[in-house]
């Protein structure tokens, strides 16, 4: 797959904003689902449309690592336990960040010990109705396979609650659940343990991922 899109829009350290200011980390801990969830896990039926899978959320260490903590708390669903510092000399992590989703996506393949993932990039400013639609069947199929995605963003986005996110320089997150058919889902976040887990409209966050690609 191409990756020279997501190269051109890379993760880079001085474009690198917060919302959540420095990062404290890393924090370990078992992450909560946001209010009023009910988490699941991946051997449950899935009732109301909804599911949540449980994360032992790990804070990223420095403020380039958030492609291997992004990957390590994805991972983190199927019980592994993953060094961040190895899987980012194998992502080929720098303090310019991590270049794409395509160096992610080998990664978690080797560590599942099957193809499970795949890259998709939305390579538009916006992404488009077919794009959200896939985007939200990727989620969904993957979460009840109990795997988590991990998805490479640019830019601002509103979660459920109304706040804001903001990661003009590129950022990497996990997703973790959804409800309402996918239509809602559940982030893992390592920037900030303040704001480990929020919830986003699709829609939202494939606007989100836009210009760049995530993989499920």
């Amino acid at each position: 797959m191409r990756t020279d899109i997501l190269r051109k829009t890379a993760l880079t350290a001085a474009g690198l904003a917060f919302t959540g200011g420095a990062i404290a980390g890393p924090v370990t801990t078992a992450l909560a689902a946001p209010a009023e969830a009910k988490p699941t896990t991946a051997a449950q039926d899935r009732k109301g449309s909804e599911r949540e899978l449980g994360v032992r959320y790990e804070a990223q260490p420095n403020f380039y690592y958030c492609g291997p903590a992004a990957a390590r708390n994805a991972l983190s669903v199927q019980g592994k336990n993953i060094d961040v510092d190895g899987m980012a000399q194998r992502m080929g992590t720098t303090e310019a960040g991590t270049n794409s989703i395509n160096d992610i996506t080998p990664v978690l393949n080797k560590e599942t010990g099957k193809d499970a993932y795949q890259s998709v990039e939305i390579r538009e400013p916006k992404a488009d109705d077919k794009q959200t639609d896939k985007l939200r069947a990727d989620i969904v199929t993957a979460i009840d396979e109990g795997h988590a995605i991990v998805a490479n963003i640019a830019g601002t986005a509103t979660d459920t609650d109304g706040t804001t996110h903001s990661f003009e320089g590129g950022h990497y997150i996990s997703v973790v659940g959804y409800r309402d058919n996918g239509n809602t889902v559940t982030i893992a976040d390592s920037a900030d343990p303040n704001q480990a887990s929020y919830r986003m409209s699709v829609d939202n966050l494939a606007d989100w991922i836009a210009t760049r690609g995530y993989t499920a």
